[in-house]
């Protein structure tokens, strides 16, 4: 089978579309396991594609792997930029919060993240999480409007869902645990006068 030949059974794609399906699957698999501990073979087996067909579309594992972390913080701008443009001025930061909260329904965004913290100690993930977290971080200050103090208890609340979804814990949002509850969006974003 040559290298951007599909699997038997499959039917034939433009390379945007198998670099898109790549990327999608991609953030599955390096949200369960990592930059690491993350077969190639998995990804390109769910799509129907070849390996050295992947391999000439992103490089190496590690350029699959900042390709699917830059998916997904492309995510979270969108969803961020959604959720304020559909909130009255005042209420943007926690019409945002409740927003990254739905995403405990599908927790290989917020694994992802975690998975791309993890990785930091590489030189080029480091730089591109860095620069996307930062970028995020100014995306929620300029929609918000919201303070140095307010932001921060807002990302960090983010990262509090971020270590439930790690432990599967997303049910427990809703209170039954008191530790969980400053998972809440509106409680991460304050009071209207903060």
């Amino acid at each position: 089978m040559s290298p951007t030949a599909t699997a038997p059974g499959r039917s034939r794609q433009t390379a945007e579309a198998r670099r898109d399906a790549l990327v999608a699957a991609a953030v599955k698999h390096f949200a369960r396991t990592g930059l690491h501990g993350t077969a190639v073979s998995a990804i390109t087996d769910e799509v129907g594609i070849t390996q050295p067909y992947a391999f000439s579309l992103f490089g190496t594992k590690k350029g699959l792997f900042l390709a699917a972390v830059e998916h997904c913080f492309d995510h979270l701008d969108a969803t961020f930029r959604a959720a304020a443009a559909a909130a009255p001025e005042g209420e943007r930061l926690a019409a945002m919060g409740e927003s990254y909260s739905a995403l405990l329904g599908d927790r290989d965004w917020l694994l992802l993240q975690q998975q791309a913290y993890a990785a930091c100690s590489d030189d080029e993930v480091r730089d591109v999480v860095r620069r996307r977290y930062a970028r995020l971080y100014e995306l929620v200050r300029d929609l918000s409007g919201a303070d140095a103090a307010r932001l921060t208890q807002f990302f960090a609340a983010g990262m509090l869902m971020n270590v439930a979804a790690a432990m599967d814990l997303p049910e427990l949002v809703e209170g039954k645990e008191a530790w969980l509850s400053a998972c809440d969006p509106e409680a991460a974003a304050g009071p209207p006068d903060a």
